[in-house]
């Protein structure tokens, strides 16, 4: 993907992950607009698509709120076929993501 694709599937990734989040644990989502103007951290990482895959399960499992993207496909990228792209996560404390982002390497 170009830098400008990579750019805008995180975005999607992170906004998803915090609509998700919103529905499922607004408490949380209270405590990190609590840092304004720059909540939380943000790191783009890179993996191979099992291990994205595996990543969500674990997120899943753990309660830890994620979108997992899928380009469309339209015909300018992946051959016109829907094709995974990124995984969000979040809010979650870097000790509850560490376990299984640690097989991710820095983008």
């Amino acid at each position: 993907m170009s830098p400008g694709k990579i750019a805008s599937q995180a975005g999607h990734a992170y906004l998803g992950a915090y609509i998700e989040a919103s529905r499922r644990i607004p408490d949380a989502v209270a405590a990190y607009h609590a840092d304004l103007p720059t909540p939380g951290t943000k790191v783009c990482l890179k993996g191979s698509l099992n291990t994205l895959r595996r990543a969500k399960e674990e997120a899943d499992k753990a309660g830890i709120p994620n979108s997992l993207i899928i380009d469309s496909g339209c015909p300018n990228f992946f051959n016109g076929e829907p094709t995974v792209t990124a995984l969000g996560f979040g809010p979650a404390t870097e000790e509850q993501l560490t376990p299984f982002l640690r097989r991710l390497h820095v983008l």
